[in-house]
């Protein structure tokens, strides 16, 4: 045969070999990220001891996307910010502007924050906590800088669309025990108590990770989460806390892929102990390497067909106060206290009447018969992960919070029961009228089985 028949030959058989590879993979993805850490020193997010606006930058903080579709052209977005949270009408203008740009419905986008609390202070969320005790300048610093977080979280899912390529989905679970239960251990007992191996629960110390790979076999995304507050830092420089550092610590480890952090059922989980840079960046350092091992070892391939539900359910609160509670309410010491009462009464006076429920977002996505994921908005507490599991697949089932809109604490009955910050006091911070009423768990699982069964 001739040289030049020969390499004819080889070639169409490395084309066809390359189209028959294409033809066989079962997902198109694509990732991408950008940085959203603010051009100004503004308003801090996060704690309430804050009294003045950032003083400079520990770590940059990121919005990343990550765009799946199966065979069949079921296309999901899972979008992840370095922020604190972000409110009910954020998520709507992202959401919005998704759709009309990108033919993306609102079933098809999971927004999660990792909920660090040095990050900048928004436009819609925790409100009485940030937004309504700075002057006028400062709102104003907060209005362009969520608006323009809103415009470059658009701009990362287009850039992410544009890189899809045929793709490979595994997953697997790690295991990582930064979190300690902080209504169950005292701060100051939890290096004692670790040693002697007596912190106590509940707790979740699963680590999930969705790895994404080319058809050459080269990691391009890796999606993992945790159930831990991002409360090791609490200074004046822009960082990612210790999710932050596990994905640069993680994109070391695997470098050329982009890795993404989503917060898990944390609220009353604590990263112990805390409060310094070193401590921030060994507890990332530890999760990264949970999750590297996962990626290390032999992990599940992911096959089937991409679901994606979305829904809002009327949460209801307990019985809401009357105008002359917010009146009275206004000359608390507590000044947040003080100011939500005005942001209330302003709105009762106004002619619009305080809402007894509140629209709670709840979305799951089902990876074939693979994996679940079951992405709620708030602070959620560790029960509702270990619940969720227990009924629904054990380590198939991932529990996200923090997503899509982050308005309060999610206390299971139990912990609203027991009451303290996670049981309502916190939401004189958020700007809710009322506690939660004692049914709002049943509500929360019972949908979550609808749409997962």
């Amino acid at each position: 045969m001739k040289r030049s028949s020969l390499l004819a030959n080889l070639l169409a058989l490395a084309l066809l070999i390359s189209s028959s590879s294409v033809a066989s993979a079962q997902w198109q993805a694509g990732s991408a990220e950008i940085k959203i850490t603010p051009d100004k020193l503004i308003w801090m997010s996060g704690y309430g001891s804050r009294n003045h606006v950032a003083e400079g930058k520990l770590t940059d903080l990121w919005a990343k996307a990550l765009v799946l579709e199966d065979a069949a052209g079921n296309r999901g977005v899972v979008i992840t910010l370095d922020l604190v949270g972000i409110g009910r009408l954020t998520g709507q203008a992202i959401c919005q502007q998704l759709e009309k740009q990108y033919s993306l419905s609102r079933s098809q986008v999971a927004i999660c924050t990792s909920h660090t609390h040095t990050g900048p202070a928004l436009q819609n969320n925790l409100r009485p906590l940030h937004y309504l005790q700075v002057d006028k300048e400062q709102q104003q610093a907060i209005d362009e800088y969520t608006d323009s977080m809103i415009n470059k979280v658009v701009a990362v899912v287009g850039m992410a669309i544009k890189k899809m390529v045929p793709s490979e989905l595994s997953w697997g679970s790690g295991y990582c025990t930064v979190a300690v239960n902080r209504r169950t251990n005292s701060e100051a007992m939890v290096p004692q108590l670790r040693t002697a191996g007596k912190l106590a629960g509940p707790f979740d110390h699963d680590v999930p990770v969705l790895a994404v790979r080319d058809m050459q076999g080269n990691l391009t995304t890796v999606l993992f989460g945790y159930a831990c507050h991002s409360t090791v830092l609490s200074f004046y420089q822009w960082s990612g806390d210790y999710p932050g550092f596990a994905q640069i610590e993680l994109e070391k480890r695997q470098p050329g892929a982009i890795a993404m952090f989503w917060a898990g059922c944390g609220a009353d989980q604590n990263p112990l102990p805390r409060r310094t840079p070193e401590l921030a960046q060994q507890y990332g350092a530890r999760l990264a390497a949970a999750a590297d091992e996962v990626l290390k070892g032999t992990m599940r391939p992911v096959t089937g067909a991409l679901e994606t539900r979305y829904q809002e359910v009327e949460l209801p609160l307990a019985p809401l106060p009357t105008r002359d509670d917010l009146v009275a309410a206004t000359s608390s010491k507590n000044r947040y206290e003080a100011a939500r009462a005005k942001m209330l009464l302003k709105q009762v006076d106004a002619g619009q009447p305080l809402a007894k429920t509140y629209p709670y977002p709840i979305a799951t996505w089902k990876f074939g018969d693979a994996a679940s994921w079951v992405i709620l908005g708030g602070e959620v507490v560790i029960d509702y992960a270990i619940r969720t599991k227990l009924e629904l697949g054990g380590k198939k089932v991932w529990v996200a919070g923090y997503s899509n809109d982050v308005m309060a604490y999610i206390p299971s009955r139990r912990v609203l029961t027991e009451g303290g910050y996670e049981g309502g006091s916190s939401m004189v911070y958020y700007g809710l009228p009322a506690h939660w009423a004692p049914e709002l768990e049943e509500i929360i699982m019972r949908t979550i089985h609808a749409q997962l069964d």
